[in-house]
């Protein structure tokens, strides 16, 4: 199986998680696009999704799915999305794809998280994908100063605006061995909207897709 084919794997099989006549919680990224070509499949069946991204809206729109404003849906009863990232503990990095803050808020908001990967994002240690963190443009550079001080290398990424108008830091050479911890202290800088960590709500199921099929991990 190529890497490719492992994210379609994990993404189709995050289709038996979804229940019928519920709104679907939808991420962002190159497997999550699988997933949105297998919601599409029983999109009759579901009421609608919420979505974390301009570019995920875009492909369900696309797809014939509806798309609802957040502010109108009182629950999510799943919400599947990605990681750049993932440890045992299922803490993630997540936000590669700069949708860092939305997919947190989806997340926050759903019954259920389902994460879906390929084999080649499970670490040991959190660290070794560049952290994002998603800022405020007049913060950057002192927010820059004190992720210096907790022992990262912040780089902007250049040309990159958010889909609320911030910018974000990509924080080098920082091995998270507490990323609950990491995630509050980062979120507690003035001018940080919020970071990639998502460790104090991680994934509840975790679905890898591997060169022998998809594996099943939960806590």
């Amino acid at each position: 199986m190529t890497q490719d084919e492992m994210k379609k794997a994990a993404g189709w099989a995050a289709l038996q998680y979804v229940k019928k006549d519920t709104i679907v919680g939808v991420g962002t990224g190159s497997t999550v696009n699988h997933f949105i070509d297998a919601l599409a499949t029983m999109k009759d069946d579901i009421e609608g999704a919420v979505s974390s991204s301009e570019a995920s809206t875009k492909k369900l729109k696309e797809l014939g799915i509806e798309v609802f404003d957040l502010n109108s849906v009182d629950l999510i009863d799943v919400y599947v999305d990605g990681a750049d990232e993932i440890n045992d503990r299922m803490d993630m990095i997540k936000g590669g794809g700069a949708a860092l803050t939305r997919e947190k808020i989806v997340a926050a908001v759903a019954k259920q998280f389902i994460c879906i990967v390929d084999n080649t994002k499970q670490v040991s240690i959190l660290g070794d994908f560049p952290l994002p963190v998603e800022v405020i443009p007049m913060a950057r550079s002192y927010v820059a100063r004190e992720l210096v001080k907790l022992g990262g290398d912040p780089v902007y990424r250049q040309g990159v605006v958010t889909d609320n108008g911030n910018v974000i830091l990509d924080v080098y050479n920082m091995q998270i061995l507490d990323p609950k911890v990491m995630e509050t202290k980062i979120n507690a800088i003035v001018g940080v909207v919020t970071n990639g960590l998502f460790a104090n709500r991680g994934a509840d199921v975790l679905l890898v897709g591997t060169p022998d099929g998809v594996n099943t991990v939960t806590l």
